[in-house]
C-alpha cells in the first residue's frame, strides 16, 4: 500500500492483492484513487469497478435476517409439505431432508467464498464474468444474470401466491362452507403484492429494522411450533413411533420409489433457496467480505437444521398422509394442523405460518430487487436505465422493487391457466436459481486457473474439492425438478416449467446472438475510474507506483 498527499487529504492506494478482491478491472487499472477518504467497504466495491450508491446499514445480524426470514421455514415447509411428505412420506421428510440438506451446505459454502472475494449486488454474475476463460466472460455473465433474474423474479410471485392461498385455506379451516375461488385468491395475490412493495421500498435502515423483527418472528414461531404440535399429539390422537418415522416410505408419485425420494428433495430446495440474499445485499452491509459469507454460512446451517427438526415434529404426529394431501381444504399444513390440534388450534397456529409467510415475501422482494439493480446497471435487462436508479432519498432502488411487482403479478396469472400451471413456479425458481449458482462455481473448479483470488472468507484447501461436489449435485437434481408427480398421462407440469423457464432462457440467448453480443461486455464499470477521483490524483498515483517499483 502508498500513500499520497493531495489538497490536505491523505489518499490510500490499495491493489486487488492487498483487498483480497477478484476483479474485472485489469491489473494497470488498480489501484484506483478517490477524491475523498474511502473506508475498507468502499475500497473493496471500488476496486470491483462500482462506486458507492446505497448507505451500508446492514450488519452480520441484519443481513442473516434477511436470508433466514426468506427461508422462511415454518411457512416453506407449510408450502412444500406435498412434496416430501406427498411424495415420499415420512422417509422423505427425514432422511430426504438430511441427504439433500447436507448437499446443500456444499453450495452454500462454495457461495460464501465467492461473496468475500467479490462482494457485490452482482453476485453470482459478476463471478461468473470474472472467472469465465477469455472471451467468454460476457455470455458467461448472460446466462448467470438471467437465469438469476427468472429465478429472482419468480420468488416474490411463488411466495406471495402461495400466502394468497394459505390465508384462503384459514377461512376455510374456520368456515366449512366456505370455497375460495380463483379470483378471490389472485386479488389476495395482488394486494400483498402492493404491501411487499411499499414496504421493500423503505430506507436500508428501516428495512434492516423490519428484517431483524422478522427473523426473530420466525424462530419464535418455529419453537412455538415445536413445543404445541408434539404437546398435542401425545393424548389425541397419539405420537408415531420412531419405527414408522424413520422406516415408513409411502410413495405418492407413479415413479419408482428411488426416483420418488429424490423428487421429495423439492422440498428442501425450495425451502433452502434464500441463502444466498446476503450476497446480494453486500453493497448495503458493513465489512461485507466477511459479514456477507458469515451471514451465507450462518443461514445454511440454521436453516438445515430447524428445517430438519420441523420436518421430524410433523413426522411424528401425522396420523393419515392421504387425508392430509386430499383435504378440501386445499393445503396440506392446514389439513395436518387441524387433524392434530383441531378447529380453533389448528387455525390459531396456522395463522403463525401465515405471519412468517408475510415477512417472507417482503425480504424474497428485497433480495430480487438489488438483483434487478445489479443487472439494469451494468445494462443487462430491457429498461435499464429505469430500474437501475437509486431514490435519492431513500437510497434504495425503488424502481426495481415495482419492477419485480409488475412481474410476479402477470406469473400469478398462471393460476387461471390451472394449478399445475401456477405450481410450476415453484419449480422453475429452484432450477434458474440452481443454474446461475453452479456457472460460477464450475468455472471456478474447473476453468480459472489461478484467476481466482479468496477474499479474506475462504475455503482453503477445501475449495476445489466443494466445488466439485455442487457440481454433481446440480447436475444430478437439476433434470428431476422438471419432472411431474407422475409419469401419466401428460407430463403437463414438466411442460410448464420447460414454457416459463426454458422459454425465457432461449429468448434471452437469442437476444444474445442477435443484438446484446455487439454491445453487452459483462460488468460495466461506474466508478468513472480515473474518473472516479481526479486525473491530477490519477497521475500522482502513477507517480507514487512508479517510485515504489
Amino acid at each position: 500500500m502508498a500513500d499520497i498527499e493531495k489538497g490536505g487529504d491523505k489518499e490510500k492506494l490499495h491493489t486487488a492483492a492487498q483487498l483480497h478482491v477478484t476483479t474485472v478491472l485489469a491489473d494497470n487499472d488498480l489501484p484506483v484513487v478517490t477524491d475523498h477518504i474511502m473506508d475498507s467497504d468502499e475500497e473493496v466495491l471500488v476496486a470491483l469497478g462500482y462506486k458507492q450508491e446505497f448507505k451500508r446499514e446492514f450488519s452480520l445480524l441484519s443481513s442473516f435476517s434477511v436470508s433466514f426470514s426468506v427461508l422462511g421455514l415454518l411457512p416453506s415447509v407449510a408450502s412444500t409439505l406435498q412434496y416430501n411428505m406427498g411424495y415420499a412420506g415420512p422417509v422423505g421428510m427425514v432422511w430426504g431432508w438430511v441427504v439433500a440438506a447436507t448437499l446443500i451446505q456444499f453450495v452454500v459454502l462454495a457461495m460464501a467464498e465467492l461473496c468475500s472475494s467479490m462482494p457485490t449486488s452482482g453476485g453470482l454474475y459478476y463471478a461468473s464474468a470474472v472467472l469465465a476463460p477469455d472471451g467468454w466472460g460476457p455470455l458467461a455473465a448472460w446466462i448467470t444474470g438471467w437465469s438469476n433474474f427468472i429465478g429472482q423474479a419468480t420468488g416474490p410471485a411463488s411466495v406471495d401466491y402461495s400466502l394468497a392461498a394459505m390465508i384462503m385455506a384459514a377461512v376455510a379451516m374456520a368456515n366449512d362452507e366456505f370455497v375460495p375461488t380463483v379470483w378471490q385468491t389472485y386479488l389476495l395475490f395482488l394486494a400483498l403484492l402492493f404491501i411487499h412493495g411499499s414496504v421493500t421500498s423503505l430506507s436500508t435502515k428501516l428495512l434492516a429494522r423490519i428484517n431483524v423483527f422478522s427473523a426473530a418472528f420466525n424462530l419464535i414461531a418455529l419453537l412455538v411450533a415445536y413445543i404445541v404440535i408434539p404437546a398435542a399429539s401425545i393424548q389425541v390422537p397419539k405420537l408415531n413411533s420412531a419405527q414408522y418415522v424413520f422406516t415408513t416410505f409411502v410413495n405418492g408419485t407413479g415413479w419408482p420409489d428411488g426416483f420418488a425420494f429424490l423428487m421429495s428433495w423439492l422440498a428442501v430446495i425450495w425451502t433452502m433457496s434464500g441463502y444466498d440474499a446476503p450476497f446480494h445485499l453486500a453493497e448495503e452491509a458493513s465489512n461485507a467480505n466477511i459479514a456477507a459469507p458469515r451471514a451465507i454460512v450462518l443461514t445454511g446451517i440454521s436453516g438445515g437444521l430447524l428445517g430438519w427438526f420441523l420436518n421430524l415434529v410433523l413426522a411424528y404426529v401425522v396420523q393419515d398422509i392421504g387425508a392430509v394431501m386430499a383435504s378440501p381444504v386445499g393445503q396440506p399444513m392446514g389439513s395436518l394442523l387441524l387433524q392434530v390440534l383441531g378447529p380453533s388450534g389448528g387455525v390459531g397456529m396456522f395463522s403463525l405460518v401465515i405471519i412468517c409467510q408475510v415477512c417472507m415475501g417482503q425480504s424474497s422482494l428485497t433480495a430480487a430487487s438489488r438483483v434487478v439493480y445489479a443487472y439494469s446497471r451494468d445494462g443487462a435487462l430491457p429498461g435499464s436505465r429505469i430500474w437501475a436508479k437509486v431514490n435519492t432519498r431513500t437510497k434504495t432502488p425503488v424502481n426495481a422493487v415495482w419492477f419485480i411487482v409488475g412481474i410476479a403479478a402477470l406469473l400469478g396469472l398462471l393460476a387461471f391457466a390451472s394449478p399445475v400451471a401456477i405450481g410450476a413456479i415453484f419449480a422453475i425458481g429452484a432450477v434458474a436459481q440452481y443454474v446461475a449458482f453452479i456457472i460460477p462455481v464450475f468455472l471456478r473448479v474447473f476453468m480459472v486457473g489461478n484467476r481466482f483470488r479468496p477474499g479474506p472468507w475462504h475455503l482453503g484447501r477445501w475449495s476445489r474439492p466443494i466445488g466439485f461436489v455442487v457440481c454433481c449435485y446440480v447436475a444430478l437434481i437439476t433434470p428431476i425438478l422438471f419432472f411431474p408427480s407422475a409419469p401419466s398421462p401428460i407430463l403437463t407440469a414438466m411442460n410448464w416449467a420447460c414454457v416459463v423457464y426454458g422459454g425465457a432462457m432461449t429468448l434471452a440467448l437469442l437476444w444474445y446472438a442477435v443484438a446484446a453480443h455487439k454491445w453487452f461486455q459483462g460488468p460495466r464499470v461506474n466508478i468513472e475510474h480515473r474518473m472516479y477521483g481526479r486525473e491530477d490524483i490519477a497521475a500522482v498515483a502513477g507517480e507514487v507506483n512508479e517510485k515504489e517499483e
